[in-house]
Formats: structure tokens, sequence, C-alpha cells
């Protein structure tokens, strides 16, 4: 058999099963309406209906908004002939403003987000809610070539107050940062409360109730600044030019859907997390900005343009730490009002990831407030 007559074969094969599915199930709108009712049934299976119900309009048409910010700080500590130096870069992104649509059925659908202004980044998000689980992963990246850089001095021992807290470095090649962020829920009081309400309104919380809670945390990071114009930050950070960072936590917690007023739920959730992984890779470079600079007297020095063309960083070496188990947290609250057909929603999160080798460390805060405005149709 050819080619072509293997194609034809496939697409024939292909027909003859849709003509089957549809012979057996009806016309694609009964498809369609066995699915939704189907959706309708899991919305509300093994619930309480006194704690719990789901809207009797299915269609969620909702306008989100989202403020997020992060902030990095790295430090490090060297010394340069007898002076000793402590090195703080700092990069912190203005707020940044996304603005998109979402619309599904019983809390499954489709969006688009677009950035308003902030760090000019990119922001994605995934996300999965039933009545006894969440699931949310962030995709973040953006990048700074303007970080402020912090200097403390030490001469033989003796402290200069020395602080260039305002001092702000223009980067030939900017700063880039890359984080990953996943967590996952499971309520166990599924009959009685629901995560879904407090997060994406599929359903609705009637009545006050609350529920123990297992959750994983998922922690990538990926910050980079090895290039060659970057050379004297890299000097400034004893060599470190790249940092992976890996963390993995697993925890117990609690969780509490508050009805004070019919239509109102206020949500918080806490949960004590064990870091199971914490791992670190480091990306060392040597570089020749010190050679460079001694070739010069203290005012003989060059242009800014003329030493970054003598500059050159070289791989040194890559290394991997396993830290050891720490603990973290992790905490959550929602506001959600339910009027008619539509709802209002708002909800907060802070995340804290640190890292610490040799005389480098570091942390990276990052946190978000999400805002919605939806109707039911």
């Amino acid at each position: 058999m050819n080619n072509n007559s293997k194609l034809i074969y496939k697409l024939f094969i292909a027909v003859m099963l849709i003509q089957s599915i549809t012979a057996t199930a009806g016309s694609p709108v009964r498809i369609f309406k066995k699915v939704g009712a189907f959706i309708d049934t899991l919305s509300v299976k093994g619930v309480d209906r006194n704690y719990i119900d789901a809207p009797e309009k299915p269609w969620q048409i909702i306008v989100k908004g989202n403020i997020n910010q992060s902030d990095l700080k790295m430090n490090a500590s060297g010394n340069i002939d007898f002076i000793s130096y402590t090195a703080e870069p700092r990069l912190k992104t203005d707020p940044s403003r996304y603005i998109g649509l979402w619309a599904g059925y019983r809390g499954y659908g489709l969006g688009y987000t677009i950035n308003t202004g902030g760090d000019r980044g990119s922001y994605f998000t995934i996300g999965a809610t039933g009545g006894a689980y969440g699931v949310n992963v962030r995709f973040h990246s953006f990048e700074n070539s303007a970080p402020t850089i912090r200097l403390k001095f030490s001469i033989d021992g003796e402290s200069d107050d020395t602080n260039l807290d305002e001092e702000e470095a223009a980067l030939e090649d900017p700063i880039r940062v890359r984080t990953i962020i996943a967590d996952a829920y499971y309520m166990f009081n599924g009959k009685r409360f629901s995560y879904a309400a407090a997060y994406d309104q599929s359903v609705i919380q009637k009545r006050s109730a609350g529920s123990l809670m297992a959750g994983a945390m998922y922690y990538h990071g990926n910050i980079d600044f090895a290039t060659k114009s970057n050379a004297e930050l890299i000097y400034l950070m004893r060599g470190l030019g790249k940092v992976k960072l890996w963390q993995g936590s697993v925890g117990v917690g609690y969780a509490y859907n508050w009805v004070p007023v019919k239509g109102l739920l206020i949500n918080a959730m806490a949960m004590p997390m064990l870091t199971l992984v914490n791992r670190i890779k480091v990306y060392a470079f040597k570089t020749n900005v010190e050679d460079v600079l001694n070739q010069y007297e203290d005012d003989e020095y060059p242009s800014d343009e003329e030493l970054l063309a003598q500059y050159e960083i070289t791989p040194l070496t890559r290394k991997s730490y396993n830290s050891g188990i720490a603990v973290n947290f992790d905490a959550r609250v929602s506001v959600t009002y339910n009027f008619g057909r539509y709802f209002v929603n708002a909800y907060g999160q802070f995340n804290n990831f640190r890292y610490n080798h040799e005389e480098n460390h570091g942390h990276l805060n990052d946190w978000f407030v999400n805002a919605a405005f939806g109707v039911r149709l």
C-alpha cells in the first residue's frame, strides 16, 4: 500500500468513527448537552446541598485584573587587597498590571490576559479548581538593567559607613529572572467545604465550613546576568553569574469559608510546609576585571565604553548543592460577593524563596493580587 492509499484509508477510518459516535450519541448539539449535564453533575456530586450549591446559570464571563511585583536581592562578601566589602545588588520591579477576559462553563474555560504596565515582563497562569482541590501554576519572567547596588567597606578591619543604597548601576545587559511557582491543595471536607467557591466561583458556598487540607508547592527560579558587559558585577559577586533554584515543599493546614451574610464569602487558608527538596545550582565565571583596572592609576581610568571593550568572562565551574529540610509557610486570602447573576472576587498571595551558598546568598519575594468581576449566563 503506497502513502496515498494509507492516507485515504486513515481518513476513511476516522470518518467511520465520527459517524459511529454521532449515530450512537445523536447530533453534536445533543452531545454538547450531555457533556454539560455531566459537568453539572460533577459540580455538586457528593456534596451537602445545604452548604454548597451550583448556580442556576452555568456559563461565566469574567473580566480579570492582576497586580504583581517581584523583589530580588543578592548578597556577596569579598576582599580587594586590604579592603573587605559586601555588595548587595537589588532589583525591584514596578508593580505590573494585567487585564484579561475569561469565559467558561462551570469553571472550565479559556482566558486571555495582556500586560498594561509595570515590569514589561511576561506573566502566565494555569489553574484548575474543583470542590475539594485546587491546582495553580504561575510563570513569570522579567529583566532589569538598572539595579540598585549597596556597598559596605571595611578597611583593615575598621568599618566604613559608605552605603550606596540609592546608587543605580546602568548595566549594558539586564539581569534576567524567570520563575515558576506551582501549588496544589486537597480538602478533606469536600462535602461541606468548597475551594472552588472561593477561587473560581463555579459553585456557591451557602453556609460557613472549614476543612483540613494537604498541599504541595514547587518553585523554580533562574537568575542570569552572565555576559561580558556585566563583568564588574560578576567580579563583585565573587564570580557568581547565574543561579538556578529548585524547591519542593509539602504540608498540612486548614482552610475556612466564612459566610457572614448571604452572598458574601471570606476564605482564609494557612499551611505550614516542610521544604524537602532545596537545591541550588551555581555557575561561576572568571573575569579579568582586576587585571584591566590594575593597568591604570586612579586618575587615569578610561571611559566606561573602553573598559567594557577590554573585559572578558570565562566559564569556570558549575556546582549543585542540596540544603537540608527547611520550614516554609503558605497563606492565601479571598473575598467573594455574589449578587444575582453577578459576582466580584479578590484574592492575594505572598511567596518568599531564599538561596544560600558560601559567601553568596539572596532572596526573591513575589506577591500578587487578583481581582475579578463576572456575570453568569
